[in-house]
């Protein structure tokens, strides 16, 4: 929502890319016009400030979904990055395209799989053995956390009376949200 004594104005105009051949498919522009004659802390401003926003796009979206796709490129950015150091996929490990292939669609699986485990324990936030600010929720927990709470955790393989027993020590703190995971998981 935008502050008081600003107006904002999004649009789309269909047209060709200024570069592109001229048999080539027509695109998006996508813009974002803001004015302002107020500050965020309320002065009024002497000479009114404006912005211009101008994305160049294919995507079949509205203005305001193509906006937030854009600034919210960040996040997609964190996600490579935490592919490339938390699962150590910095340097493929062959010349072979097949072998690297092979290897990232792996890693895409793992990251997925990591990424769902993360995320479903952060619906048990009770029982997190980390305090959650109310004013700022927790939307994600990155892999090398999810790696070293819950994947290894600390526990023993024991063979008792015929039967295999996993132990982990009660005094884990994340005991309770591996339970709650292997529950869940186990029903899939």
């Amino acid at each position: 929502m935008p502050f008081p004594g600003t107006r904002v104005w999004t649009g789309t105009i269909t047209k060709q890319h200024p570069k592109a051949d001229d048999d080539s498919c027509m695109l998006d522009l996508v813009f974002r016009y803001t004015e302002r004659t107020i500050d965020k802390s309320g002065e009024p401003l002497l000479v009114m400030e404006t912005d211009l926003e101008v994305w160049w796009t294919n995507l079949c979206e509205s203005p305001e979904t193509v906006i937030a796709l854009y600034h919210d490129h960040g996040t997609s950015e964190q996600f490579h990055s935490e592919l490339k150091s938390d699962m150590g996929v910095e340097r493929l490990p062959s010349g072979k395209l097949d072998v690297n292939a092979l290897v990232l669609t792996l890693s895409m699986v793992a990251f997925n799989t990591l990424r769902w485990i993360g995320q479903s324990a952060l619906g048990w936030g009770s029982l997190l053995p980390i305090k959650l600010d109310p004013k700022t929720p927790m939307i994600r927990r990155r892999l090398r956390k999810v790696i070293a709470d819950l994947i290894m955790i600390g526990c023993k393989l024991v063979q008792h009376g015929r039967s295999w027993i996993l132990r982990i020590s009660r005094s884990n703190p994340w005991l309770p949200v591996f339970m709650q995971l292997h529950m869940k998981f186990s029903r899939l």
